[in-house]
């Protein structure tokens, strides 16, 4: 069952268009992601979803309302993590979380969302003395303080250290799992690929792309790569008669190979019908990277997270 409707959706500023017919559907219980480089229309796709724009054209409903029009009823059941915010500096974490409960009919419980969140130890500091991990978790808590059956989290790892990414990463499944539809708006590729259940590729104001993350994977051109330096030479003609090889070359003591998945099991029967032993072999697939520069034009506006962790390898 979708809760979010999006159709043709259209939304210009100065006569320039940031969201040119922007059209998806998020089921309920799943994470969609939104996924584009910065200016690529994903901000202003996800404010008109959350009410806080009007839209030039098209239609937009939450849970069958109107975010404009119902917009009462639509923030009871919406939360949201904006892509810049703040709170007084001098604000502490609980009241923050007292101030942000009032604002709802039916609140849930903070303390132990608070517990949960790991922000129970730091209810007394004010918000100018957490680290940027702790907002962000403040800011997840604020989110899910009204009991929403959406949260729109938009760019909300950025900024964050490695470790502080993949903790919120974890809290983001706990809060798909609890039943509350996430929609996720980013442009780091690792993030997407781990998390969405779908994403839409947004570039230029427009959806170039809607699938599952293995789905636009599968959309890839990029080639599978398999290197290795074998202990003892292989024949040469064996080499250029691999099924699927699209190019070979010698890298010093190693050998790469630009193929498919067909590529890499004939370089294993190679391997052993000549008892040659593959040293370091690497077998590295394509990745979202691969599928959004494909995608889209403005590749290098998108960030990758920084770990070596944003390509697949077998041994």
């Amino acid at each position: 069952m979708a809760i979010i409707e999006v159709n043709g959706l259209r939304k210009a500023y100065g006569g320039k268009p940031a969201v040119d017919g922007v059209g998806f559907t998020v089921e309920e219980g799943e994470i969609f992601g939104i996924l584009g480089p910065n200016g690529a229309g994903k901000t202003t796709t996800v404010e008109c979803v959350e009410g806080l724009r009007v839209p030039d054209a098209g239609t937009v409903r939450v849970a069958g309302l109107d975010p404009v029009a119902d917009h009462r009823q639509v923030t009871q059941l919406l939360g949201a993590q904006l892509q810049e915010s703040e709170l007084q500096p001098k604000l502490t974490v609980r009241e923050a979380l007292e101030l942000y409960s009032a604002f709802y009919a039916k609140p849930a419980d903070w303390r132990p969302l608070a517990a949960r969140l790991g922000l129970d130890a730091k209810l007394s500091t004010r918000f100018a003395k957490l680290s940027g991990g702790q907002k962000q978790r403040l800011f997840i808590a604020l989110a899910l303080i009204g009991g929403p059956r959406v949260v729109v989290l938009d760019e909300l790892t950025t900024g964050l250290d490695p470790r502080a990414r993949r903790d919120t990463w974890s809290l983001i499944e706990e809060i798909r799992d609890s039943g509350v539809t996430v929609l996720l708006v980013t442009h780091f590729m690792e993030e997407a690929q781990r998390l969405c259940d779908r994403i839409a590729v947004i570039d230029r104001g427009k959806v170039a792309a809607l699938d599952t993350p293995s789905g636009l994977i599968a959309r890839s051109t990029a080639s599978t790569v398999i290197s290795f330096a074998p202990s003892r030479a292989l024949p040469d003609e064996d080499v250029s008669a691999l099924p699927g090889m699209a190019s070979v070359e010698t890298q010093g003591d190693r050998i790469v190979i630009n193929g498919t998945d067909d590529t890499v099991n004939a370089v294993i029967t190679l391997l052993a019908r000549h008892r040659v032993t593959a040293h370091q072999l690497r077998v590295t697939e394509a990745t979202l990277d691969d599928a959004f520069l494909d995608l889209t034009e403005n590749g290098p506006g998108v960030s990758s997270a920084p770990t070596t962790t944003a390509t697949t390898e077998r041994v």
